[in-house]
């Protein structure tokens, strides 16, 4: 069963250095005192949080391979040679091919666009998927955006065809070398920008390009609503520059050139301000459904289309298409959770692996994530093919390395491998039971019992009078929030219910609580099967910004509610 929430109040920071640098900033005490706890605790670090800036990004030839990469480009301008834009299939991918795209026709350049259909070429540069990709183009380069970096084969494959490779990347280089090609422009290569995804780096390719060969009345800045989809659809850190990219670039797609993304905002009901959790819950994963399914090509056209006629059919096809990859993915983890509470409680104690045939490969990457949130353990959710080869994906809780375990179950499985959080595995359905028992013995070795309790961390106390419109004024500088900066969680004690709950589309619950006579609204989303305790609660929340018909408020969304311990 799913495992019960220890709340965690994280330690205050000091008081006297939160009002001094409260006081310079003109920014409310709470908002400062959480920028500190982030570790923003000197005035220049704070200032670098609080207000981002383009002109603080740093010169793109100091990432590893630029300088290669950009000469061998010019070099192509000069003769114009063509080039094979070659991606991946998620959100990072297409969005990186997307502005690569941009940036290159500036330049005249004969381009041709691939991304790999998940189910034929699978992930990454493929002898099938390299065939296709220069198929029709006859390029002399090619220019893998999120993927390549140990493509040590295909790059010899390319280079038996004649065509030059250039890596644009940044995914972890394989101890057994990386691909030898004209250039991999990685930052896991250096020591700097880890934190930068795919479109990032083709960024700051595209600011180093520029920078040696200027084109009149381009201007970079207008592309950086791609950055921030990529940047935030990857959930990688929103630190250093990719919290300027994403700022701004939230701003931009505010505003965006692009007819596509115009369409798709409209169709997911985005509104302005756009947030990046708009991008993570409306905007990303729409991109995102073609490609889980079949191939990305969709996403890729409607955001370079020129033509808002033509952006809103590709932005409605891409709607029934996430409505398609829901309707899997609810399917899937319906069978999967009665799976797991049919099982033997010694293969669900500590660690979960469940497979069947019939699942969709697109889509077990996303029930696993839901599944291993819901119970609080490392999980494997594995889709098998009628020949009995399954094609799985796997998400760990904190402090739980997926790599690891993989490495001691590697016996049983035909191929794995990733990152600590989040792996893939290749596996062989008469294998399914002793990887299941493996992959849990393992996790009971590694992991405590405080490790597998799910935690709720609270960042700061505060009471319902405090929750002002002016203290949004300043929360607003915290944004955007994400990995590394995930949204602040406050905790008010002593709450009281004004009224009874009200039942919304049979599923969430609205409360409005009362503390010390004042009333605030708030909404509990999927709690109607919640047992509650009897109030006085304790209620942990976020809050965020609320406009409706003019007038602008406090949204409380709740995360957790139990019995006051005030």
């Amino acid at each position: 069963m799913p495992s019960r929430m220890k709340w965690v109040l994280n330690p205050k920071p000091d008081p006297a250095l939160v009002k001094a640098l409260s006081t310079e900033f003109g920014v409310a005490e709470s908002v400062t005192a959480l920028a500190i706890q982030r570790g923003f605790d000197s005035r220049e670090s704070l200032s670098h949080f609080f207000y981002p800036r383009l002109k603080d990004i740093s010169d793109p030839f100091s990432l590893p391979g630029m300088q290669a990469a950009v000469d061998r480009v010019l070099q192509a301008v000069q003769k114009k040679e063509k080039i094979a834009l070659y991606g991946d299939y998620d959100v990072d991918g297409v969005t990186s091919i997307a502005l690569l795209n941009h940036i290159l026709s500036q330049y005249g350049l004969p381009l041709t666009r691939f991304l790999p259909a998940r189910l034929e070429e699978g992930y990454g540069l493929s002898r099938e998927g390299i065939e296709r990709a220069i198929m029709d183009g006859d390029p002399s380069l090619l220019i893998a955006a999120d993927c390549g970096t140990n493509s040590r084969d295909e790059a010899e494959m390319l280079r038996k065809l004649g065509v030059d490779l250039i890596v644009l990347d940044h995914h972890e280089p394989s101890p057994d070398g990386i691909a030898d090609c004209v250039s991999v422009v990685n930052p896991k290569l250096g020591d700097d920008f880890h934190y930068l995804c795919t479109a990032g780096v083709v960024f700051k390719f595209g600011h180093a390009l520029l920078k040696q060969c200027p084109v009149p009345g381009f201007d970079l800045r207008d592309y950086l609503d791609l950055v921030a989809l990529g940047t935030v659809a990857d959930i990688v850190p929103l630190v250093d520059e990719n919290r300027i990219f994403v700022r701004r670039g939230l701003q931009q797609l505010d505003r965006s050139i692009h007819p596509g993304l115009q369409a798709l905002k409209e169709i997911a009901a985005v509104t302005s301000p756009v947030r990046a959790s708009d991008v993570g819950f409306k905007l990303g994963p729409r991109l995102n459904a073609a490609g889980r399914l079949d191939t990305a090509m969709a996403s890729l056209e409607l955001v370079l289309s020129n033509d808002y006629s033509q952006a809103e059919f590709f932005a409605s096809e891409l709607d029934n298409r996430n409505r398609e990859r829901q309707s899997l993915e609810h399917q899937t983890r319906d069978e999967a959770e009665a799976m797991i509470e049919a099982m033997d409680s010694s293969l669900r104690t500590s660690g979960i692996v469940v497979g069947q045939q019939g699942w969709h490969p697109g889509v077990v990457g996303i029930v696993a994530s839901r599944i291993s949130k819901m119970y609080h353990r490392p999980t494997f959710v594995i889709a098998f093919d009628d020949d009995g080869l399954g094609k799985g994906s796997g998400r760990s809780v904190e402090g739980v390395s997926l790599v690891e375990a993989l490495e001691s179950c590697r016996e049983l499985i035909e191929d794995g491998g990733g990152h600590d959080m989040a792996a893939g595995v290749s596996l062989r359905m008469e294998n399914l039971e002793a990887f299941q028992a493996a992959f849990a013995k393992h996790i009971e070795s590694v992991a405590n019992s405080d490790t597998l309790t799910p935690k709720l961390h609270i960042d700061a106390e505060t009471t319902l009078n405090d929750l002002t419109i002016e203290l949004l004024e300043s929360y607003e500088l915290l944004r955007p929030f994400g990995s590394n900066n995930p949204q602040p969680l406050f905790l008010c004690r002593g709450v009281d219910l004004a009224i009874e709950p009200r039942l919304i589309r049979e599923r969430h619950q609205k409360f409005r609580l009362m503390q010390n006579g004042v009333h605030r609204e708030a909404i509990y989303f999927n709690s109607a099967h919640i047992d509650l305790p009897k109030p006085p609660w304790d209620v942990a929340f976020t809050i965020d910004r609320n406009e409706f018909r003019g007038l602008v408020g406090i949204s409380i969304v709740i995360q957790g509610i139990r019995k006051s311990t005030a």
